[in-house]
């Protein structure tokens, strides 16, 4: 495909908000009323390899849930603590593993349950077991169908949401789907796709659901009438300018549309995020899917009724152009950090918006050398810590002045990994992070590497210090956030081994408590 020459899209503002749309809702679901029931026991089942027990939790550790997969505060911060910081050479003991199918999801977990999602033998699959034991409590699924168009895998891309005891999950093909998390009875399922003509974009569907004040908030990117997966490209073009249900809140405990914003917009891989600007919350969502020629950019959503304070266009005018990097909520600046790695090789790169009391957005600064792919940069005390990169050979890790955008350093994170020298003539290949995975955890940073290095750094104004790594596996797609709950590490192994004995695909958990 010919390249398109760089555009950059201005920032589009109106005098007034606009209105959200008062939306028919075409097919409100049958919600089930359900009674509250305890937890089936957990029992052993065929993919699951129990290793060993956990260590006893620290006494003074302080531990959370993840309910999402930017974590407890959905800005990659944890507040564990007690956690292992000196990492064995061969890593830290795995508790248990249970083999999955395809997709790239992060795991959720509340209290004794995690809920992971995946696509296994032509069904998606949710699957809730015991955090510490692996042992499952429940299984639902459905079939899909469904083919990357670039060979990436045929499974989910967004993750799961946990909140007020139910599990949402939005798949591949944008079904959506409440369940009871104790006893995975099905509360209400959509099928967004061909309620609200959503097209299969790049992709397939790829950003998580928000759940706040009982709504649950998606980047729909629904078009005003069918648009054609194949065929006449012409008339896919024209069907996918035609403004459909952009954004929409749905009842959590109905699944009926409360709410919906009009826009061409489609939906992007990012997902919303609640932000408190001027003491009012609002919804902050990464919008733009396939479209020729592109558009997309950041909306500031009033989550009580759907209204759209601004529009700021952020998209490169190349046609592929898939923005996964959430936008990153800077506390206390009524500002938030919005960026893309594309186009390649000369990429957009990022920019600081400051909203007014009014929500309207001003530039505060931009730099094309902080692109971030699918990774969410982490603001951590006036600065922002992120992978600038579009491909690995490429990535490196820099740190920015979040006031100024004044970059502070940049570095590429790698080694000579010595355990793979056996298999490669005596020689230590050289290994780095590439376009890692961080969260701020124990007042360090928890690094995993896209393919499947662990590490802790320490970063700082100054410098970025490589305290520990440990290889886990080696195995490309490690493009999944880790999760971590009471001391543990969830780590999703989205591709096959390349070294030694083939794993398959995997959920590891993995005992990260310190003595």
């Amino acid at each position: 495909m010919k390249p398109v020459s760089i555009l950059f899209l201005s920032v589009l503002t109106s005098v007034a908000a606009i209105r959200a749309e008062s939306w028919p809702d075409p097919a409100p679901p049958a919600a089930k009323t359900l009674k509250d029931l305890p937890a089936p026991e957990p029992q052993n089942h065929d993919r699951l390899v129990f290793k060993a027990a956990p260590k006893p939790l620290n006494k003074d550790a302080r531990t959370s849930s993840w309910h999402r997969f930017l974590g407890p505060t959905d800005d990659l911060h944890s507040p564990e603590t007690r956690l292992l910081q000196e990492l064995p050479k061969s890593g830290p003991a795995v508790v248990w593993e249970i083999k999955k199918g395809e997709g790239y999801t992060s795991p959720a977990i509340e209290g004794d349950f995690l809920v992971f999602f995946h696509a296994l033998n032509g069904r998606e699959t949710i699957e809730c077991v015991h955090p510490e034991t692996g042992k499952r409590y429940w299984v639902q699924d459905y079939p899909i169908q469904y083919r990357d168009r670039y060979g990436y895998a045929n499974g989910p891309r967004g993750s799961p949401v946990i909140a007020c005891g139910r599990v949402i999950t939005i798949g591949v093909t944008s079904m959506m789907t409440c369940l009871d998390l104790k006893t995975g009875r099905i509360a209400w399922q959509r099928d967004l796709r061909r309620e609200f003509n959503v097209p299969q974009d790049f992709f397939g569907h790829g950003g998580s659901p928000l759940v706040l004040d009982g709504k649950v908030i998606v980047n729909v990117g629904g078009k005003a009438e069918p648009v054609p997966d194949e065929g006449d490209m012409q008339a896919r073009a024209e069907g996918l300018k035609k403004p459909g249900l952009c954004v929409g809140a749905f009842d959590l405990q109905t699944g009926k549309l409360l709410w919906g914003a009009k826009d061409d917009w489609g939906a992007s891989y990012a997902s919303p995020i609640a932000a408190k600007l001027h003491g009012q919350t609002k919804v902050i969502v990464f919008a733009g899917g396939e479209s020729n020629p592109p558009t997309g950019g950041l909306l500031c959503i009033d989550p009580a009724d759907g209204t759209v304070h601004e529009r700021f266009a952020w998209r490169a005018a190349d046609y592929i152009s898939a923005t996964a990097s959430t936008p990153t909520f800077i506390p206390d600046k009524n500002r938030v950090f919005i960026s893309t790695a594309y186009p390649k090789g000369r990429p957009l790169g990022g920019v600081m918006l400051e909203f007014g009391p009014n929500f309207k957005a001003k530039e505060v600064w931009r730099s094309k050398k902080l692109a971030t792919h699918w990774n969410t940069p982490i603001y951590d005390d006036g600065r922002l810590y992120g992978i600038d990169g579009e491909l690995q050979p490429s990535a490196q890790l820099v740190c920015y002045d979040a006031d100024k955008g004044d970059e502070l350093w940049r570095k590429e994170i790698a080694w000579e990994e010595t355990s793979l020298a056996p298999m490669n003539n005596g020689n230590a290949p050289r290994m780095g992070i590439q376009r890692a995975s961080l969260v701020l955890a124990d007042g360090k940073y928890l690094v995993l590497s896209e393919l499947g290095t662990l590490a802790w750094m320490t970063l700082t104004p100054k410098d970025a210090v490589l305290e520990s790594h440990a290889p886990l596996f080696f195995a490309p797609h490690t493009w999944c956030p880790p999760a971590i709950s009471k001391g543990l590490l969830y780590i999703m192994q989205n591709d096959e081994e390349q070294v030694g004995a083939k794993t398959g695909q995997r959920i590891i958990c993995y005992d990260l408590r310190a003595p």
